[in-house]
């Protein structure tokens, strides 16, 4: 297994031979506003370049999408993804979505997916921001779903991305029945003004690993977003004052993680 950070959540995943392309933000830097009424609106997005040409993206067997807000799917990737690459999604809305975007091999995601001997298996429990953000209607139509995918085959070991989520009981308790042996966390710490957190921090970093000790962690969605607040550097140094920095890769764009 080995795993390219790309920006934001975007991933380059190579398993048990395939290549698959996770949340695909394909814009170049500052194509679109910031996201309204969340941290530091005034700043465009994406904060920084792709790391690599787009074309070395598209050479891939399969695409993620856990949902389609777009910095994980935009409107750069509609246009150059091939309409009959497979890609994997949440539920039946997104499928839609896409279909009507012009993609043709779209499969829902279960609890028992294949792609060829490839096990995906889709997460239970997340929740893209707190209880406080979802009472409110229209900001819970905004957040909406979000979902994360287990890897599984027999020469590997077990992936899981956990997505666009923050820490609850639910997540925890769903990581417990999968028991991942690496886990890459959206760990920017995204904010909405009002309502506070809609994806992990430094402090979730922690409720991992004491949740799955033995588990390594991969630190993404960070410094690419206007309203992701925690920084690489501050990550880095939080996981050394609590003693945790071998279990944790906080990865730069561009940059592969073999395991």
């Amino acid at each position: 297994m080995n795993i390219t950070h790309i920006r934001n959540a975007t991933q380059l995943i190579t398993y048990a031979g395939k290549r698959f392309l996770v949340d695909p933000m394909l814009a170049p830097k500052d194509a679109y506003p910031g996201f309204p009424g969340t941290a530091r609106e005034e700043i465009r997005n994406p904060m920084v370049e792709l790391p690599c040409a787009v074309e070395t993206l598209l050479d891939v067997d399969a695409v993620i999408v856990t949902h389609t807000h777009p910095d994980h799917w935009d409107q750069y990737a509609i246009e150059q993804i091939a309409k009959d690459k497979p890609i994997f999604v949440q539920n039946d809305e997104d499928a839609q979505l896409l279909r009507s975007q012009g993609f043709t091999k779209l499969t829902v995601l279960t609890d028992n997916s294949r792609f060829g001997d490839i096990q995906l298996s889709k997460t239970d429990g997340g929740q893209h921001g707190t209880d406080r953000a979802y009472a409110v209607p229209e900001l819970a139509e905004r957040l909406g779903e979000a979902c994360g995918v287990v890897f599984r085959h027999p020469d590997e070991k077990t992936l899981c991305i956990a997505g666009d989520t923050i820490w609850r009981e639910a997540v925890a308790t769903d990581l417990q029945k999968h028991q991942p042996d690496v886990v890459v966390i959206n760990a920017g710490y995204a904010h909405v003004i009002g309502f506070g957190p809609i994806i992990m921090g430094q402090e979730d970093v922690l409720n991992l690993h004491f949740l799955l000790p033995q588990a390594k962690i991969v630190a993404v969605h960070m410094e690419a977003i206007n309203h992701c607040l925690l920084t690489r550097s501050a990550l880095r140094q939080y996981a050394e004052d609590n003693q945790v920095s071998e279990v944790l890769t906080i990865p730069q764009d561009g940059e592969t993680v073999i395991f």
